[in-house]
């Protein structure tokens, strides 16, 4: 399938996209349907991806990763997921901690997590939804008090992704500004097997490698040096974590939509029903084309917002992340519809991948964050106009 993006990228961007194709394609969706039927996880496609220095992209180089940006790390996550294997575990432990921790995090804390975050032998989740607030994060419960030198967290969290297999969980918890008396957010890093730090999967009809869990913080008690940066500047490192987020959630949607796209074009092609294959059909080809138009578009906003966000300006990359999650969200979905469609009664079977998509493609559109709530976030921010809430 022709495709217009290399224009626009560097050679080594180029370079870097031909490569980690070249791996996801030796890997593939016939090895994540068989990691997820057999319960696994993609130890195999993580630890490769890790050695050949793709995880750790965007940290920096002193640390151990690849000293270069959310314009790489998108890269990556788009090729493997148009190869039908995306991890989405690199959307939360090098895009979110991994940036969080390089951007603000004391010495020791970027001397503990980054090298291994960056090689693949640490991992690390994100804990912010909660089940009372949703997209609220201004309702967050989750508190953390001081004690002495200690911090002691209590709260819940929900649909929090890998908490199974991840080291630590970065926390948004709330503390209590001592001028103010108001709550503000900080960011806190809680090692798997801390006391109190309790977790339950959630029974999902999403089908994929990493569960989803609820979390139970139960009175956690966590040394002053769990706190990652500083206390006044919560909001600050918290959308330092979520701007890379939407940029990462764009090309886990432009991926798989570029997957499904190409087992349609593939199909309608070589498909033969009349005289013709059934792509010379314009009912066919033209559902597609705009498929094809849409995630190419997404993807100009995508990486608009990885250059943004990589030169610094977070309250630019901030809105071209939110449009760019809300692009790929909605070009996901019609292209794994279309895909389906396109293929009939086979788009429903085992064999062509396709029909488990109906599911993950919604993935894009509810998070980290709702399609509804960045059309809120677009028209206070971009467009001026009054709030509803």
């Amino acid at each position: 399938m022709s495709t217009a993006r290399t224009a626009l990228e560097t050679e080594e961007h180029q370079a870097l996209r031909a490569a980690v194709a070249a791996l996801g394609k030796r890997y593939g969706r016939d090895y994540m349907t068989t990691v997820i039927r057999e319960g696994k996880h993609t130890d195999e496609l993580w630890a490769e991806a890790a050695k050949l220095g793709y995880l750790g992209v965007n940290l920096p180089e002193e640390y151990g990763g690849g000293g270069g940006g959310m314009a790489e790390l998108s890269i990556v996550l788009e090729e493997l997921g148009a190869a039908g294997s995306p991890l989405l575990m690199m959307i939360v432990s090098p895009a979110i901690c991994g940036t969080v921790i390089a951007r603000f995090g004391k010495e020791e804390q970027k001397r503990t997590w980054l090298p291994g975050l960056a090689d693949g032998s640490l991992t690390m989740a994100f804990g912010i939804t909660e089940p009372d607030a949703g997209s609220n994060s201004h309702r967050i419960t989750t508190t953390a008090r001081r004690d002495g030198d200690d911090w002691v967290l209590t709260g819940r969290k929900v649909f929090v992704s890998g908490v199974d297999i991840a080291d630590a969980t970065l926390i948004v918890g709330r503390t209590e500004d001592a001028r103010s008396g108001k709550l503000k957010p900080c960011l806190f890093i809680v090692p798997r097997e801390a006391p109190g730090f309790g977790r339950n999967q959630i029974d999902m009809e999403l089908h994929a490698p990493e569960k989803q869990f609820e979390l139970v913080l139960d009175d956690v008690r966590l040394p002053a040096d769990a706190l990652v940066g500083d206390e006044d500047a919560g909001l600050l490192q918290l959308f330092a974590g979520l701007n890379p987020e939407r940029i990462m959630t764009a090309a886990f949607g432009i991926g798989m939509g570029r997957f499904a796209l190409s087992r349609a074009v593939e199909y309608a092609r070589t498909r033969q029903v009349w005289k013709d294959p059934i792509g010379a059909h314009q009912a066919i080809a033209h559902p597609l084309a705009t498929a094809h138009i849409d995630l190419e578009l997404s993807r100009l906003m995508m990486q608009k917002a990885a250059r943004l966000y990589d030169e610094g300006d977070d309250i630019g990359a901030g809105e071209a992340a939110n449009m760019a999650k809300y692009a790929a969200g909605e070009a996901c979905v019609k292209a794994v519809d279309q895909a389906v469609h396109t293929l009939g009664g086979n788009g429903l079977t085992r064999e062509y991948g396709l029909a488990s998509l109906i599911t993950a493609s919604r993935v894009a559109r509810i998070a980290p964050v709702s399609r509804e709530m960045i059309l809120n976030y677009v028209s206070h921010q971009s467009l001026g106009l009054p709030k509803s809430y």
